[in-house]
């Protein structure tokens, strides 16, 4: 029987004194907050709104469905909810470009030992990254 690639709602799980479907309700692309919540030990809250005119790609990297941040951090992502909004930088939600049938890359996939499951798009863009910042004084090249 074939890995399944991972996707966020097999991935942000509540924590074990809690029961398995303690987080049923909460929508897949909002558990990693209740996740991070948890295993950080940090107070986080989702943005409120969209980003108008972002998106970013899915891809699969090392048998997990990830989609970028443009402040390079990533997250677990899946297509029953394709939304993100990082939980670094607290940037608001943007929608995540899956393929057509994500199955069907999961599938093409099976025969690869998961640390060789990895997919992007041909027609996805690099991820896009912030700007670095402009050093000033000592240390500036």
């Amino acid at each position: 029987m074939p890995i399944p690639v991972v996707r966020a709602e097999t991935f942000y799980l509540p924590p074990p004194e809690l029961s398995a479907d303690a987080w049923a309700l909460v929508p897949a692309a909002e558990r990693v907050w209740r996740w991070v919540e948890y295993q950080q030990q940090r107070r986080v809250n989702p943005p409120e709104g969209f980003l108008v005119g972002e998106q970013t790609w899915a891809r699969i990297n090392h048998n997990r469905w990830l989609a970028d941040c443009v402040c390079m951090s990533a997250q677990i992502v899946t297509p029953a909810d394709p939304r993100m909004a990082c939980t670094e930088c607290g940037r608001g939600w943007i929608p995540v470009v899956f393929p057509a049938d994500p199955d069907a890359v999961e599938t093409e996939l099976d025969t690869r030992p998961p640390h060789e499951r990895n997919w992007t798009a041909d027609d996805a863009p690099p991820p896009a990254r912030a700007a670095r910042p402009t050093l000033h004084g000592k240390g500036a090249r």
